[in-house]
């Protein structure tokens, strides 16, 4: 007689979710006792991860934070509502006692979700520990709307090895470091989520402090190629991903208008009507020909359209343009040139562009199209392409033509670009690199948007090619200074 074959019972399935969570947790249990003596030794790191984010994060904002350690990071944002989430139970403990005005919850940001939306959401040197970072990232995406920001920052592999020794060497805590995330990974898991990458800047060359070296190394050759690509971090800012139109945003079209009499007719009558509703609003620049009768003609002959006028007291197109956007009654704000070398009728477009979420601000492109005859000088050409080149380097994002004068976005966007405006100096007469750098700087997904360009018909030309181009140089420079150098200076 043959014997059966012993039965065993199966092994239980091993939790490796729960054993990886809780070797982090028990980690930074750990941690909790020393890290403020770590943390003391690499203080000028700590200040300039601090001093970036309060450059992407103003204050006043609804902030949550994961992986927030002990709170420090989130209490320098300063926000009108702040919620930490972290793994470690002494960890939370101890920011709860630094920071008793904040919030903190116990807990993984794989399991975290509460009904509450939040205008940032913070992951600090948190991708590198996570274990599930796609189901971290379908969480922030259930706790943000259509304008939040997800503020992402981790190490360069590069650094791996630096990182490494300097562990060895007891001049960094050494952490059990799960992942090496790049921000091409960190792309894909985003869009899996719903979310999309809207700009990458690495930055800091030199964690350590040395006179005059540090600012130098992080302020300027960190912003230098090949220089950029020898960073020891990242940050990548994030938002969600278009998902309906809507349709029922009012247009508020702003017209700077100084010597364009032979124009106002034909604005009025081919602006189109646009969304909910649309209103015109003319600023008068005080111009020699009539061009402000002009418009009071029109708006008393065309009562079927919703128009307004006002005599600008200032100087300049951007004085005329926030004249105007102060003026506007709806929520998507507009700029027009009066002279019509861009099409009204593609106003549509642009309209459509963040409607349905493609865009939070949408910049017209003269130089995609060929451009008609007498349209753009050569000069002026190269000079747009130049200034194109510079900017797009300096806001990481691309733009093709700065200056041209069609410009869309939604008022709450900018109501804080000018809440920040001196940041920048109020010296830019055309008002495009104040809304453009300051759009970078809020994190606004900037789009081009190809226009044909025609040669103008009534009138002639504002611009100064040299003067003003002399005050674009200066621009750049001071957007250099501003997004560049002074996020980094310690």
């Amino acid at each position: 007689m043959v014997a059966s074959p012993a039965t065993t019972s199966p092994s239980p399935p091993v939790d490796t979710r729960g054993r990886a969570l809780a070797e982090i947790a028990s980690f930074f249990d750990s941690f909790a006792a020393v890290e403020q003596r770590w943390r003391s030794r690499n203080r000028t790191y700590y200040r300039l991860v601090e001093s970036v984010h309060r450059f992407l994060i103003p204050r006043g904002a609804r902030v949550l934070e994961l992986g927030s350690g002990s709170g420090d990071l989130l209490a320098s944002l300063e926000p009108a509502r702040g919620l930490g989430i972290d793994v470690s139970g002494e960890m939370t403990k101890l920011a709860r006692a630094r920071h008793p005005d904040l919030e903190f919850v116990e807990a993984a940001a794989e399991d975290f979700r509460r009904d509450e939306l939040f205008d940032y959401v913070v992951l600090s040197d948190f991708v590198s520990f996570a274990y599930d970072l796609q189901a971290v990232f379908a969480n922030v995406a259930a706790m943000t709307h259509a304008r939040s920001r997800v503020v992402i920052h981790s190490y360069s592999q590069l650094w791996r090895p630096v990182i490494r020794l300097a562990e060895l060497l007891s001049l960094k805590k050494r952490k059990p470091i799960r992942n090496w995330v790049t921000p091409e990974d960190l792309d894909n898991l985003l869009q899996l989520a719903g979310l999309e990458t809207v700009a990458v800047t690495p930055r800091i060359l030199m964690p350590k402090k040395i006179p005059l070296l540090t600012n130098f190394l992080n302020g300027i050759v960190a912003n230098i190629w090949p220089f950029t690509h020898l960073c020891l971090t990242y940050w990548v800012v994030a938002r969600q991903l278009p998902t309906q139109a809507d349709a029922h945003m009012g247009v508020s079209v702003v017209i700077p208008a100084r010597n364009e009499a032979g124009m106002i007719a034909e604005i009025v009558e081919r602006v189109p009507e646009l969304g909910s509703a649309t209103e015109l609003v003319f600023v008068e620049g005080g111009s020699s020909d009539d061009t402000y009768d002009e418009i009071a003609r029109q708006i008393a002959s065309r009562p079927e359209r919703s128009i307004s006028l006002y005599r600008q007291t200032g100087t300049g197109k951007a004085d005329a343009v926030r004249l105007g956007f102060d003026r506007a009654q709806h929520d998507l704000l507009m700029i027009l040139d009066a002279d019509l070398t861009v099409p009204p009728e593609e106003l549509s477009k642009f309209y459509d562009a963040v409607a349905r979420g493609y865009a939070d601000f949408v910049n017209g492109s003269r130089l995609v199209y060929d451009l008609e005859p007498g349209a753009m000088q050569t000069l002026n050409v190269f000079g747009n392409k130049a200034f194109s080149r510079i900017f797009s380097y300096l806001m990481r994002q691309n733009v093709k033509d700065t200056l041209c004068g069609t410009k869309v976005l939604l008022r709450d966007d900018y109501a804080a670009i000018a809440q920040g405006r001196a940041d920048f100096g109020d010296f830019d007469p055309f008002g495009d690199f104040d809304l453009l750098l300051g759009a970078a700087r809020r994190g606004l997904k900037i789009v081009d948007l190809p226009v044909h360009y025609h040669a103008r018909r009534y009138g002639t030309t504002n611009i100064s090619r040299f003067s003003h181009g002399w005050l674009l140089l200066k621009m750049a420079f001071v957007g250099f200074d501003r997004l560049k150098y002074r996020p980094v200076r310690v």
